[in-house]
Order: structure tokens, then C-alpha cells, then sequence
């Protein structure tokens, strides 16, 4: 076993986590000695003979577990980025243990009885701002999961957990599998007509590294995008797009179908049980939105806006498609060829065109040298830590005045062991103890085009803003400064969470950014800025039919949440029914989205997909900010990151930003960014 102090940490550099050293079975038993001993502290605290405290029982319980906390964000990470069946197996065996302690917590008579001794004494206190959100916030993980339920319904919440614990890892891993099962292998070079250079030297490698003769496709993004994109052949765009959409809806050992059913109805039947109508109450109890009719009211309001728009890009689309290829009825699998096409002819701009202007290398350089301009940060590759796969880069950072703020570590490409998509995670969180301000690890992942033999990884413009999205979220972790864990970072309202992330997004579009990276690959000359006026003019392309697909996901999320699931019997009849209002193309038969939405029905985003939307709101009208007074103002990078970034969760979102801001967020910002507003 690998020796881990709780004082000391891991005994390596910047107490960073000992990849190599970690066999897979040594979970296990990490795992559940690592539980007992949480389970101590927890005693101590309950068994301490001394009246209840802020410092003996709030913060106490807040600084518990610490051990268990890194074996479980080394673990649920890996089997993200880098799982294979052994690592699954342990996830299916250690979730229930780890919802089971959770419970413990939560369901514990006598701590909560310490716990609530304390919040009924705050206002003798005296504590500071992020105490009082400490304390609230301890209470309610005790209210809002069962604390004051009687013995009988605390039985039932505890089943209800691990039954939901076991069934979110099982839909993700029938996800992962379907991805990875399907491919597509062309054995004709004609079929490969209208795709890049680069998307077919992609697909010869990966034939060949699984020894077949010809070019193979996948459902990874990298592989998927540029196909469905750019391939002149119809039926195989058909053939990948159907597959992508019928992923776990087969009726066969990998459909989820069942999964959603029971992880919709639990959810519902655990909101009941806590005293809350539906799920989308409970979780919105605590965002920003508040409450179901709320996000509905959001969610209609901009698509309203939206639908207009969109419906007369389709109109447009499809009066495209027909008269260039006397396409009759647009389908799925022709949607983003023709935008392609379309965008191509009104803006002669397409990502093979950018590309070679966003080699991976110099993006990831830039988004450094735009967070050095703004927040003074400072990023230096360093090989002396321990990494989990040999594509992972990492970084310590540093401060202008030299103090080390972060470890910071990268992995962008895909693999047979890695989930698709992109996300931000901690390996250890930034907190205040003994007076030692310790410091985080964050992580990025992504799934970005590898380097093939001839060229390295060039990035779409899709994927460079993805980068800085990620590294928006990555920020907010590494500039965290607070006292106490369950309040650093990302640990904020769900719905501000992204605020960070999209708002870095900005600087992508903007010429004095890009003339700090985006320059070719092999001529070394800055991106030409008649491409980039074309950037800005094309960033409104379809922006209509790109807020309606994402209404109708944020209203299919709330369509499972904010009503009784229980009549639901058909997953696709009732999906088909929530998108009635954001409807553009006809329906496919053979698919379905919900059974592989894993951002709500395995990730955090139940009932909170609309955050995105919501957002929106909040970057645009903050970046409005940030250019009145100059992209690069270091007073505004100030104000948002003393306000914003460094703040976490210590304080209400809408105080924060409004300390930042000077005002509460308008959408109007948003809908002129978008072209919405008339």
C-alpha cells in the first residue's frame, strides 16, 4: 500500500498523486481503510465531550475525510480518462460503500444534533461570511438528505442512493462500450471524397494500429466530427450519424433504456421522500435559478427569441441542400455538411482553412500567455511528477512574485480507455489549515485530434474554444483562495459554475488574443485578419439553430425532472414529445438521446442543463465588460478574479457577481452577441 499522512499527504513532490505506484488492487483496500478511518473522525466529533462549536463540529466535519477524498478523486478520475474492466468492476463495488458512508453522514442522529446546536446559535457567533455559508451549507447536506426523516424513510433514502450509485456507473459504461464497439472501416478511396487531408491520415493510422487494411471510423469526436462534416458520401454519413444516436438503444445487453426509467423514478421518488415535489425542486433549491418554473420561464423566454431565427436558418439550410444537391428532405446526417457547405460559400471560411493556425502546442501556450496577461499566472512543463498515461503534460504554476499557486496537469487526446467529451477535474482541492494555505491540482481533459505522421495535432476552432473552456474551468480551480475545501474552486452554484468557463471562451474571437498564438504551423505567420474578422462574422452562423438544440436539452432534462416520472413508460415517446417545440429535422427512428445523455443521467447535470443557457447570460454580459474597458484591463482581471475566480463558493453567486460587475446580469448582452436581438 502506498503511505498517505493526513498531515503530510503523499510523500512526493507538491504532495501530487503517486500514478505509477497505484496497482488496481490497491483500491480496495484504500478505499475501505480509508472509510473506517473517516468514519473515526467522524466519532470524534460526535463522541467530543465539549459543547458543539463552529471549530469542534462545523469545521471539523468540513476538514474529515480528507484521505478518502484524494483516493476517490484519483480513482473516479481514472476511470473517466483512463478505465479499463478491472477499474468498472471496483467502481461498481466501491460506489455503494462510498453512498452507504455518505449516508452514515448525513443520517447520523447525534452529529446532526451537534450540527444543528450550532446553526441555531449562529446569530451569537460572530463568524465571518464564509463561515455562515459553511455552516448553512452543512446544515442543509443534513436537511436535504434525510436528517429529520424518520427511521423507517432513512432506510429507504439509503437504498434509494446505492441503487442510484450502481445504476448512473452502469449507463455510463454501456455508453463507453457502445462507443468503442462501433466502427466504420472504408476500404474505398472514393468514399473518403470531400474529407480532409488530416481526418484520412487519422483514420489510415488507426487502421492500421488495429492491423485492418483501409481507413477506420469511430464514434470519438475526432474521428465522428470531421466525417459527418465533410464526407460527400451520403449513406455512410447515414450510417455514422444513426449510430451515434442509437448508442444504448438497441435493446440489447448495453441499452439503457430501463436505466433512465429507474434512475428518473428514484430521483423522484427520493426528492418525495425528502419533502420536495419533484428532483428538479431539490437541486434547484440550491442554484441560482431556484426553482423549476423559473428555468422554464428562462428556458421559454429564449426560445422564443430563438425559434424564429432558427427557423429561417433551416429554411435557408434547406433551400441550400436542394439546390445544390437536389437534397429533397434535410436530414440529421445532413445538417452539418451542408452548414459546412453553407458557411464555406457566405463566409469562405472553413476549419481546414484554420487549422494549421492552431497547432495544440501554440493554443495551450496561448491560453497561458492570456491568463499570465490577466491574472499574472505562470506556467512551467515540468517532468518530476507522476503522471497516469504517458500523453498527459504537466505544469507547476506560479505567481508574478514567484509563489507557487498550482500543479496543473493536461491530457488531450483520445483513447480506448477515456469517456468522449471534454471536462475539468481536482485531484486536490485548495484549502486554508494550521495557517498553510495548501495548494490544488486540477486536471483538463479533452478528446482533441492526435498528431499523425506528417502533422501535428491542429485543432478546429471548435476544439480551441473547447481548450478554453476547460482551462476557464481550470482557472477557477488554480486561483482558488479559501479557507475551507467544500467551498473552493468549482465547488459553487451549479448554474455560476460555467461562468469561468464560457467567459474564456471570448478572448478566442478577439484579434489582440489570437495574435498571441494563432500563428501557422509552418510559415510561423500570424493568422491573416481578414480570417479573423471572418471568425467574428461567422461566430453568429446559425446561432438560432444552435440555441434551439440547446433549449431542447436543457427542456429534455426537465421533462425527466420536474414532473413525476412515473407514467413514463416509452423513454422515446416521451423524449419525442419534450422536443416537440425545438423540432427542425425529421425524426430517426433508431434513435434516441436520452439513453445516452450521460451529462444528467450520469454527470452532475440533472435538472441543470439549462445552466449553460444561463451562463451564457452571465459571460456574455461580463466579457461586455471586459471589453468597454479593454480585454486585457488588469483592474477588471482584478475585480473578476478577486471576485469571482478566487471566491468559490464562500459567498451567494449573485452577490459575487454583482461585486464584480457593478449590477445584476441582462440578457440583452447574450441575444446581441448571438444576433437574436432585432
Amino acid at each position: 500500500m502506498i503511505a498517505y499522512s493526513s498531515t503530510t499527504g503523499f510523500n512526493t513532490p507538491y504532495n501530487t498523486a503517486p500514478f505509477s505506484k497505484i496497482k488496481a488492487d490497491h483500491y480496495l483496500p484504500a478505499f475501505k481503510k480509508a472509510i473506517a478511518d473517516a468514519k473515526a473522525e467522524i466519532d470524534a466529533i460526535v463522541d467530543n465531550k465539549m459543547p458543539p462549536t463552529f471549530e469542534n463540529t462545523i469545521e471539523a466535519l468540513d476538514f474529515s475525510g480528507e484521505k478518502l477524498e484524494r483516493i476517490s478523486s484519483i480513482f473516479f478520475n481514472l476511470n473517466s480518462a483512463e478505465t479499463n474492466e478491472t477499474i468498472q468492476k471496483i467502481a461498481q463495488e466501491v460506489s455503494p460503500l462510498l453512498s452507504e458512508f455518505s449516508n452514515d453522514i448525513t443520517l447520523n442522529e447525534d452529529l446532526f444534533k451537534r450540527v444543528k446546536a450550532v446553526y441555531d446559535s449562529k446569530t451569537t457567533l460572530n463568524l465571518t461570511t464564509e463561515q455562515i455559508t459553511l455552516l448553512d451549507k452543512k446544515y442543509k447536506s443534513f436537511s436535504r438528505n434525510g436528517a429529520n426523516l424518520s427511521k423507517d424513510k432513512k432506510e429507504k433514502l439509503r437504498e434509494i442512493d446505492k441503487k442510484l450509485s450502481k445504476l448512473k456507473l452502469k449507463f455510463g459504461e454501456n455508453v463507453l462500450a457502445e462507443t468503442n464497439k462501433f466502427e466504420m472501416l472504408i476500404t474505398d478511396e472514393a468514399d473518403l471524397s470531400g474529407l480532409p487531408d488530416g481526418a484520412k491520415e487519422a483514420a489510415k493510422q488507426l487502421a492500421e494500429s488495429k492491423e485492418k487494411e483501409g481507413w477506420l471510423f469511430t464514434l470519438d469526436y475526432p474521428s465522428y466530427i470531421p466525417f459527418v462534416t465533410y464526407a460527400d458520401n451520403r449513406e455512410l454519413r447515414q450510417k455514422i450519424t444513426v449510430a451515434a444516436g442509437a448508442k444504448a438503444f438497441k435493446g440489447d445487453d448495453l441499452d439503457n433504456q430501463n436505466n433512465v426509467l429507474q434512475i428518473a423514478n428514484l430521483r423522484h421518488q427520493r426528492a418525495n421522500l425528502l419533502g420536495y415535489s419533484t428532483h428538479a425542486h431539490f437541486v434547484l433549491e440550491e442554484r441560482m435559478a431556484e426553482t423549476p418554473e423559473n428555468v422554464q420561464k428562462f428556458l421559454n423566454e429564449l426560445l422564443e427569441k430563438a425559434k424564429p431565427a432558427a427557423e429561417r436558418e433551416f429554411k435557408n439550410l434547406k433551400s441550400f441542400a436542394k439546390d445544390s444537391d437536389g437534397i429533397e428532405q434535410l436530414q440529421k446526417w445532413d445538417g452539418a455538411y451542408y452548414s459546412e457547405k453553407l458557411k464555406q460559400k457566405l463566409f469562405n471560411l472553413d476549419d481546414e482553412k484554420l487549422k494549421p493556425y492552431f497547432k495544440l502546442e501554440n493554443v495551450i501556450n496561448g491560453s497561458f500567455k492570456i491568463a499570465e496577461k490577466l491574472f499574472d499566472l505562470h506556467f512551467e512543463e515540468i517532468d518530476t511528477i507522476d503522471k497516469y498515461h504517458e500523453d498527459v503534460l504537466t505544469y507547476k504554476v506560479t505567481n508574478s512574485k514567484g509563489d507557487f499557486i498550482a500543479i496543473f496537469y493536461a491530457d488531450y487526446f483520445p483513447r480506448p480507455g477515456k469517456r468522449n467529451g471534454a471536462w475539468m477535474t481536482v485531484y486536490k482541492p485548495q484549502f486554508v489549515k494550521n495557517g498553510e494555505n495548501s495548494r490544488p491540482h486540477i486536471s483538463i481533459v479533452c478528446n482533441f485530434t492526435k498528431p499523425t505522421k506528417t502533422k501535428p495535432s491542429l485543432l478546429t476552432f471548435n476544439e480551441v474554444t473547447t481548450l478554453f473552456h476547460e482551462f476557464g474551468h481550470a482557472l477557477h480551480g488554480m486561483l482558488a483562495n479559501t479557507t475551507y475545501p467544500s467551498l473552493s474552486g468549482t465547488n459553487v452554484y451549479w448554474d455560476f459554475v460555467e461562468l469561468p468557463s464560457q467567459i474564456m471562451e471570448n478572448w478566442c474571437y478577439e484579434k489582440e488574443a489570437l495574435e498571441l498564438f494563432a500563428t501557422h504551423y509552418e510559415t510561423g505567420e500570424v493568422i491573416p485578419m481578414d480570417l479573423v474578422e471572418k471568425i467574428k462574422e461567422s461566430a453568429t452562423f446559425h446561432e438560432g439553430m444552435q440555441t434551439l438544440r440547446q433549449l431542447s436539452f436543457g427542456l429534455l432534462d426537465m421533462s425527466w425532472h420536474g414532473a413525476d416520472p412515473s407514467h413514463i413508460k416509452d423513454v422515446k415517446a416521451h423524449e419525442t414529445k419534450a422536443f416537440e417545440n425545438t423540432k427542425l429535422y425529421p425524426d430517426v427512428a433508431e434513435n434516441c438521446m436520452s439513453t445516452a445523455f450521460s451529462h444528467i443521467f450520469q454527470g452532475g447535470y440533472s435538472s441543470g442543463y439549462y445552466s449553460y443557457k444561463w451562463a451564457e447570460v452571465l459571460d456574455a454580459d461580463a466579457f461586455e465588460y471586459f471589453k468597454e474597458k479593454g480585454i486585457f484591463n488588469k483592474a477588471v482581471a482584478v475585480k473578476f478574479k478577486d471576485n469571482v475566480l478566487s471566491k468559490g463558493g464562500t459567498e451567494n453567486p449573485m452577490t459575487l457577481y454583482k461585486r464584480f460587475r457593478g449590477q445584476e446580469p441582462k440578457p440583452e448582452a447574450l441575444l446581441k452577441r448571438a444576433g437574436l436581438l432585432k
